[in-house]
């Protein structure tokens, strides 16, 4: 893994970066692979389409190790991330250092669809249906088989659900 020394968000003079970095979205991180292989990316661009059977659609980085573990096992975990996972979507990102590697930064647990952080409140495990080409990204289908979501406690600053727009993490809904 590398440290990336700009920002993936970075929006200098492009119009259709900066437009990109307004939409916004809840953070996930996806995983897949287990033992030894196992790769993980941080992504917000992604869709639930409900249905008979529900599917979760992402836009991924087609370059990334996470892309070629989604290909080659055609299944991971995606967890939904909170306000305290912040650390852990900088460093699936690329963005932040993680000594022995990015799965160190947190406790996983390994599930049928991939490795997730033991943690998160909210997890799918998906299975790839589909891939093409969308611009610079490969598009994913996933049927999602197996959701699971714990108590939400809005109570809790760090248990809110954490969002990105504009370069930089929120917290969902903002707290007032």
């Amino acid at each position: 893994m590398t440290i990336h020394s700009t920002h993936p968000f970075a929006t200098d003079d492009d119009p259709v970066r900066r437009f990109r970095g307004r939409l916004g979205g809840s953070v996930s991180l996806w995983c897949a692979g287990d033992g030894a292989t196992r790769a993980g990316l941080t992504v917000t661009s992604l869709l639930l389409a409900h249905g008979e059977p529900p599917r979760l659609l992402a836009l991924l980085d087609p370059d990334a190790d996470l892309t070629e573990e989604l290909r080659e096992t055609g299944t991971a975990a995606v967890s939904l991330l909170s306000w305290r996972d912040r650390m852990l979507a900088e460093v699936f990102a690329g963005l932040a250092p993680s000594p022995g590697g990015p799965f160190r930064a947190a406790t996983f647990t390994d599930t049928a669809w991939g490795p997730r952080p033991a943690d998160a409140a909210a997890w799918a495990g998906v299975r790839l249906e589909s891939e093409r080409e969308v611009g610079w990204s490969a598009e994913v289908t996933c049927v999602l088989e197996h959701a699971e979501v714990g108590e939400e406690r809005h109570d809790a600053a760090d248990d809110q659900p954490l969002a990105h727009r504009r370069g930089r993490y929120l917290r969902w809904p903002e707290p007032s």
